[in-house]
């Protein structure tokens, strides 16, 4: 089971910013779960809240500001650690090692999402990061777009818990899912996970922190781990036998 942190090491470091992804590589795991979105301007914002309140202290959309005001912003004083910028996918992806697996999340809950999906898709194949990047959304149309541009691409669908299963696992799971499948880890059963990798695809459960319930999602055959700590999650699975 690989581990990926989420938004980077976040429990240590401001969440989704290069420090907190650097150093969940540095803590040993084996790639990281980000957020992007589009902002104003066309960049590729890598951030989770589509307004900056909690991030930031300001009530500023992220898909209308331009990317020459959000590069100033302070989006880790008010999470308790020092002051960090938000960064660029394509900065991320700079800084990262070569061996890091990247779960890049699209963050749209519009049905149009202002050319999100063809651009990652764009940067990926660019960079010639097919190989280790994976995409990822709740939104099933950026995947439906995705898929139209970018076909050979690595993409899943997110489950949202707190809707109706039957629509997201039986009908757009199929529709929009290439390699993989991400629930949360409360829907992961045993049966669900072979059905799963019977049709090909790898699961990656999130946002694991326990590590009894680690063992658990390991036992149960689950490949991808998504977790706020990735150095101390895999020290415990290490320490814990069976």
């Amino acid at each position: 089971m690989r581990l990926l942190g989420h938004r980077g090491a976040s429990r240590d470091f401001p969440e989704n910013t290069v420090e907190a992804l650097v150093a969940a590589m540095e803590q040993r795991a084996d790639g990281v779960e980000l957020d992007v979105m589009r902002c104003a301007s066309g960049e590729l914002v890598v951030c989770h809240d589509e307004v900056l309140t909690r991030l930031a202290g300001l009530k500023l959309e992220v898909r209308r500001t331009r990317w020459s005001e959000l590069k100033h912003l302070d989006v880790g004083s008010r999470l308790g650690f020092r002051p960090a910028r938000i960064p660029l996918l394509h900065d991320v992806f700079d800084a990262l090692p070569a061996r890091a697996w990247v779960n890049v999340e699209l963050k749209c809950e519009t049905t149009e999402d202002d050319g999100l999906s063809e651009a990652v898709g764009a940067l990926v194949t660019a960079r010639n990061l097919e190989e280790r990047v994976f995409i990822s959304s709740f939104n099933p149309l950026c995947l439906v777009r995705l898929a139209n541009a970018w076909p050979a691409l690595r993409r899943g669908l997110l489950i949202d818990p707190d809707k109706p299963w039957a629509p997201q696992a039986w009908f757009w799971l199929p529709v929009t899912a290439r390699t993989s499948v991400h629930p949360h880890f409360s829907q992961v059963t045993a049966g669900r996970i072979n059905r799963w990798h019977q049709r090909g695809w790898e699961v990656a459960a999130w946002t694991v922190d326990d590590v009894e319930e680690a063992r658990r999602l390991r036992a149960l055959g689950v490949d991808w781990l998504i977790t706020n700590t990735p150095g101390a999650l895999r020290e415990r699975l290490r320490s814990v036998s069976g």
